[in-house]
């Protein structure tokens, strides 16, 4: 953003992948971010350190090393990518119980319990926060929130499935039985 100033330099290079969104029909109409788990995808400015696959958390808390964690935003243990170049960022989300930030084949960030709480989502729909209820599902939501972003590919891969390891449709990743898609 040409000319935005020192005090939006937040801004500058930043946008995010929302995990465990909630639907837009359950958005407020001045709603400003949705319940969810930013995976906060920062470029680097060429001035020093900026990690990228940061969490921030808008109208969320998680539960790291053990202890319930309200801040909005924690960075990852990532390199800094500077320039423009192409990086690989996974989300591993399974459930309610575990989440990873991957970047590049590397897990830079590692959380348990994603849970309904705390700021930063303002002009909610009355109902809609219900503190503490752990987020076992939602939406998956692609930000530009102030800077232009390529997403060279999307995938999503379902952990529900055949179980069975004697079925052709056994695969060893699942997580959650479904066995109706043995065969």
């Amino acid at each position: 953003m040409t000319g935005a100033g020192q005090r939006n330099a937040w801004a500058i290079r930043n946008n995010g992948i929302m995990a465990h969104s909630q639907s837009p029909q359950s958005m407020g109409k001045d709603q400003d971010f949705p319940i969810s788990l930013e995976v906060q995808l920062l470029g680097g400015l060429g001035q020093g350190k900026r990690t990228t696959a940061n969490l921030c958390t808008p109208g969320t808390n998680v539960v790291i090393d053990g202890a319930l964690v309200r801040a909005h935003c924690i960075n990852s243990s990532s390199q800094t990518y500077d320039g423009d170049q192409w990086v690989r960022a996974e989300a591993m989300v399974l459930g309610d119980s575990l989440v990873k930030h991957i970047v590049n084949g590397d897990t830079v960030m590692t959380y348990f319990r994603p849970q309904m709480g705390g700021g930063n989502a303002n002009n909610l729909m009355p109902g809609v926060m219900i503190e503490g209820k752990l987020l076992a599902d939602g939406y998956i939501a692609l930000q530009a929130e102030t800077a232009p972003i390529d997403f060279r590919k999307v995938e999503l891969l379902d952990l529900t499935g055949c179980m069975d390891p004697s079925a052709a449709t056994y695969k060893r990743y699942y997580i959650r039985p479904d066995p109706a898609e043995c065969r």
